[in-house]
């Protein structure tokens, strides 16, 4: 089947109440794992390369074996460049094929985060591509509460329902990652783990109340950090202490409320290195990649299952 994009895909997502899962791609044992899994699980899927991921395994070769993953595949695949940080990165990727690309301007004012992003939108859009922006920072949870009398501040680093509307009208972007209390990487939460669920109902609100409808959000740093890998990887040599993430209970709501894509990247990296700290330590003279990479594509590819089965619910709408 050949590349899908993104609009297509989140339409479906929204209408069904599911949401898509956007898995991050480093190497071939992940790209197997995500697509094995999704295949099997007959959901639709988004492939994301970051900007380190070309950097490491080469753009040459990725593209190389996403086209392998593909003809081997029939379910829907979209191809996704996560946290573009420049147009002419975006601009690459588009031109290599991807059919969606992230332009990540949040660190900037908000105009020039509109211009920078617009500059995106007119050559993705004329190129066959969508665009993913993002309005807000993703800093953790318990940073920016909702003012009294439940309105936001704009002058918070969360994602203020208002300017996300003003945002998108002015740059067009097709979906929007919003920070909702959601953060990168193993350690996002200190104390009580919950996102802003509320305030990501009065973002959705404010789409539908400017006439934009059910409006495709994005909800980056949406690893949930199992404890069960946290506490394998220890067990075998590991030292992630206070590791916490996204509750699934939470994701599980976002999806609901119109999450229609979430990006998930740690859990892949934890699932990988238990299955491997483990094979070491068990097997400390093993020295043949194929005997703990094999065990590390297996765990990927159980927690993937997991997540389109069992949190996303995207899992047998592949054929929607």
């Amino acid at each position: 089947m050949p590349l899908t994009h993104t609009k297509e895909l989140f339409a479906r997502a929204l209408k069904g109440k599911y949401a898509l899962g956007a898995f991050n791609v480093n190497n071939m044992e992940l790209l197997q794992a995500i697509v094995e899994a999704c295949e099997e699980e007959k959901a639709p899927v988004m492939l994301q390369i970051s900007k380190g991921a070309r950097e490491y395994a080469n753009p040459v070769y990725l593209k190389k074996l996403i086209e392998a993953a593909i003809s081997l595949s029939n379910i829907p695949v979209a191809v996704h460049l996560d946290h573009g940080d420049s147009f002419e990165l975006c601009k690459d990727c588009i031109d290599e094929g991807f059919t969606s690309v992230m332009i990540d301007a949040s660190h900037e004012p908000f105009e020039k985060n509109v211009a920078i992003c617009r500059k995106v939108v007119e050559y993705a859009h004329a190129h066959d591509a969508v665009v993913e922006g993002e309005l807000g920072c993703l800093i953790g949870a318990q940073f920016d509460d909702g003012e009294e009398g439940g309105s936001f501040s704009k002058e918070g680093r969360y994602t203020n329902p208002e300017q996300a509307v003003e945002f998108v009208k002015l740059s067009g972007v097709d979906s929007l990652a919003v920070a909702i209390g959601n953060s990168h990487g193993a350690y996002k939460f200190k104390g009580e783990q919950h996102l802003d669920l509320e305030r990501l109902k009065a973002i959705k609100q404010a789409f539908q109340d400017a006439g934009l409808g059910d409006y495709p959000l994005v909800l980056h740093g949406a690893s949930s950090v199992p404890k069960s890998l946290v506490d394998e990887i220890n067990k075998y040599g590991g030292k992630l202490t206070d590791a916490a993430g996204v509750p699934e209970g939470d994701i599980e709501v976002a999806r609901r409320l119109g999450c229609a894509k979430v990006n998930i990247d740690t859990d892949l990296r934890l699932a990988m290195t238990a299955a491997i700290r483990k094979v070491f330590a068990e097997n400390p003279r093993e020295f043949d990649p194929r005997k703990y990479l094999g065990p590390a594509r297996a765990k990927v590819k159980e927690l993937v299952q997991h997540k389109v089965r069992n949190v996303l619910c995207c899992a047998g709408h592949a054929f929607d």
